[in-house]
């Protein structure tokens, strides 16, 4: 749901284009290829256009990359079939295009459009899976017994027809009425049945609302939006697909994994310390994610633990290995193995990591060209990862500047999420004490100087509001 949305005036993002050194249009060799393939696509032997697929993504999006379709297993438990577009069937090893996504990386999203990892010919075209049209994917199915646990995983290339594309509002209305559509009126119960059981494993998931810029007419509007309980349940298939394929591979001995470490127990003792100032329940027993997955995000004390939780998720990264298996292979945050595999259209090592699975289902050795992928995807990964995200901060933060620029001097209603906490207790020479806060409205997350009540809603005065810097800052008032 859009929690708050405040207008903000025109904003120029080519300077952060520029600074990042975003790619522009793709070489002329690498749209080329992209056309051909658009023009003569893949149609896969294996015909599953008769499994009625719908897609969910955000509203307007046009580079589809999942499937899904849910239905009950006649001896009990569930039967998950969902699609992934066949971005290898469309990229050829060795070229143009292959070689220009290695350089993007991952597609970055800014207000004012993308920079896709493909050209648009594919990945909001031929490749996409968009309904109505048949298209090349690879097809996932995942047989679940009654309490969720995976009991079998079959993968195949295939055509397919999505029959519908929804948006994640939109679901969530329709499940409220109780009129999801066939394909996914089982979601609710697989969503929750699965989050229940990354829960039991030590699963933690931070559910804190996230900052997005969106076009308003002629200018722009900064949005604040916690996800809806579908977007979540969705979410959940989309781990399920991405453990199967780490299964595969850890039993096949190469591949390449989303890892993490495990919380460390000293992060999980002070935040258990801050559970209790903050009103926190932490009943015995309970892990960290069971703790997180009671609260309401939108309450003040409750958004300053789960910030401070956020502690607990450090180290992400991608992990190759072939013939030895990595010392590490969980994700500390999914609290399994776990791989990427379900948004090739978006992201490089997708692509890479479905092939091994592939291969390895079927028996089959990995095609050189994906195996001597593998060892340098982590490098290209954690870079491509850093743009991106600083392209989201960006955008948020010159949004906020430029919004705030003429109210320097005002106060606002905030909420304290962080406050520093240096070493032995004592401030580092030179930076005052201070912490993070969130304004109530607008919706702007910024630092704040001053002595800060972790949790509690507080007064702050507005101090720098600087677009060319984008830079926001506050003091207590």
């Amino acid at each position: 749901m859009v929690i708050r949305r405040v207008l903000a005036p025109r904003i120029d993002f080519g300077a952060l284009r520029r600074e990042l050194h975003l790619p522009g249009g793709f070489p002329a060799a690498a749209q080329r290829e992209a056309d051909a393939a658009a023009a003569d696509p893949p149609r896969p032997a294996v015909d599953r256009t008769d499994v009625p697929f719908v897609t969910i993504d955000p509203a307007g999006s046009r580079d589809l990359d999942q499937a899904m379709h849910l239905a009950r297993r006649a001896g009990g438990g569930f039967r998950v079939t969902y699609a992934i577009a066949d971005v290898a069937a469309h990229v050829r090893p060795g070229g143009a295009l292959e070689e220009e996504t290695w350089r993007r990386g991952q597609t970055v999203y800014l207000p004012d459009g993308t920079v896709p990892l493909h050209p648009g010919t594919l990945s909001e075209g031929a490749a996409s899976l968009l309904p109505g049209v048949d298209r090349a994917a690879v097809v996932w199915t995942i047989d679940l017994d009654g309490d969720g646990a995976t009991v079998a995983v079959h993968l195949e290339r295939a055509l397919v027809r999505s029959r519908a594309q929804l948006d994640y509002d939109g679901v969530q209305a329709d499940a409220d009425a109780g009129r999801l559509p066939e394909p996914i009126a089982l979601l609710p119960d697989v969503g929750a049945l699965l989050t229940a059981r990354g829960l039991r494993r030590g699963a933690i998931n931070l559910p804190l609302p996230e900052q997005d810029v969106e076009p308003d007419g002629d200018g722009w509007r900064l949005v604040l939006r916690g996800p809806v309980p579908l977007e979540e349940h969705n979410a959940q298939i989309s781990l399920l697909t991405g453990m199967a394929a780490a299964d595969i591979m850890l039993v096949g001995r190469i591949g390449l994994l989303r890892t993490m470490p495990a919380p460390k127990p000293e992060a999980v003792e002070r935040l258990r310390a801050a559970a209790a100032p903050l009103g926190v329940p932490w009943p015995d027993g309970a892990g960290p994610g069971e703790v997180i997955a009671g609260l309401d995000p939108t309450q003040p004390r409750a958004a300053a633990f789960i910030d401070q939780a956020a502690e607990l998720m450090r180290g992400a990264a991608y992990t190759a290995f072939d013939a030895a298996l990595p010392d590490q292979p969980e994700h500390g945050g999914v609290a399994a193995a776990y791989a990427h595999v379900t948004a090739p259209l978006r992201r490089l090592a997708d692509r890479y990591a479905t092939e091994v699975c592939l291969a390895l289902h079927d028996g089959r050795d990995v095609p050189d060209w994906a195996r001597s992928a593998l060892p340098k995807l982590p490098e290209v990964m954690a870079a491509t990862d850093r743009t991106a995200s600083a392209a989201t901060r960006g955008a948020v933060e010159l949004a906020e500047a430029v919004l705030l620029e003429h109210r320097v001097g005002e106060t606002f209603d905030a909420a304290v999420l962080d406050v520093d906490a240096p070493p032995n207790g004592r401030s580092r020479p030179g930076r005052p004490p201070g912490g993070t806060v969130a304004l109530d409205d607008p919706p702007v997350r910024a630092r704040c100087v001053g002595d800060l009540p972790l949790g509690e809603r507080i007064r702050v005065r507005l101090v720098t509001a600087d677009p060319t810097t984008r830079t926001v800052a506050f003091e207590r008032a």
